[in-house]
């Protein structure tokens, strides 16, 4: 796998601190021409300044890389197309985004604001959707592209005061199942991160013990990895603190319940046989669910 990312242009959204800073650094780093993004807001979301972008350009050029900032806001498509399109005019391509802007409006669900939530998924989902939508067709144009959501263990398995946050995660893991399959053609690859790190989004949420543990820099060579040429597609890995793992969204073998009036309670009777985990798998697109339903119920009716 070569993680030489000379002649490879990227754009980090969120790069102003934090995770985003540490993928654009690394990036640079190995080569790549970097755009860094971020609207230079509060963790809330709230506020705007182009200072925290131009710092970590700055810090690029220092150490000899290219990089140019940008404060577009990822809720803001235009905005968006627009910063894809100074990438594209300042070095003729772009082949890898990484969806890394994101902000924090905690509270239990039952005190949550219904705007609190629509903002966080707006910027989440919704920010990812106008970075993908708006270099797709660049990287379909040129036949190659790296697609990074940034997703979380909030979403893949939960958080509580996360609602928004994580439904809003989990939803980028289903954003990158169907890209990478419309995109394979095209040689375009996405995959999910989940990191474990302590940034400004963090803080206050943990023990500064274990804060100390989640260096950001140790989250970077999983981006590393998923963004590369060699990078697999559909892959979610979760990383922290030197340990990289792999989440699955796994199918069981299930089984036949039928279709009388006594199904609810054959269900019911063979709920533990729907949720062993032995012989589960991880299924190549969302049509493997109905081939084997399909092809169960077929050989039990098959047989009457």
């Amino acid at each position: 796998m070569n993680l030489d990312f000379k002649g490879r242009v990227a754009i980090v959204t969120g790069a102003g601190g934090g995770l985003g800073r540490q993928h654009a650094l690394a990036l640079a780093a190995r080569g790549a021409k970097v755009v860094v993004n971020d609207l230079g807001g509060a963790r809330d979301g709230s506020g705007g300044s182009l200072s925290a972008a131009e710092s970590v350009v700055a810090e690029i050029r220092s150490a000899g890389g290219e990089a140019i900032a940008n404060g577009a806001s990822v809720t803001d498509f235009e905005a968006v197309q627009a910063m894809v399109q100074q990438a594209v005019d300042t070095w003729g391509r772009v082949d890898i985004l990484v969806n890394n802007a994101g902000i924090l409006r905690d509270k239990s669900f039952a005190k949550m604001e219904i705007a609190d939530f629509r903002t966080v998924v707006d910027v989440h989902l919704m920010g990812a959707v106008h970075c993908c939508k708006a270099v797709w067709p660049h990287m379909t144009e040129q036949k190659y592209g790296r697609i990074l959501m940034t997703t979380s263990s909030s979403g893949l398995y939960g958080n509580f005061g996360q609602s928004n946050y994580g439904a809003a995660k989990l939803a980028l893991v289903g954003l990158m199942q169907t890209l990478a399959l419309e995109g394979a053609k095209n040689n375009i690859h996405v995959n999910s991160l989940a990191p474990t790190a302590a940034t400004r989004m963090t803080e206050g949420l943990m023990p500064e013990a274990v804060l100390a543990a989640l260096k950001p820099e140790a989250v970077v060579p999983a981006m590393l990895v998923l963004v590369s040429e060699g990078a697999p597609t559909r892959t979610t890995l979760c990383a922290g603190a030197g340990s990289v793992e792999a989440a699955h969204i796994t199918l069981t073998q299930g089984a036949w319940i039928g279709l009388d009036a006594n199904a609810p309670e054959t269900l019911a009777a063979n709920l533990r046989q729907v949720l062993a985990r032995a012989g589960d798998m991880v299924p190549e697109s969302g049509a493997a669910q109905g081939s084997q339903e399909v092809t169960r119920a077929l050989a039990q009716l098959g047989g009457r």
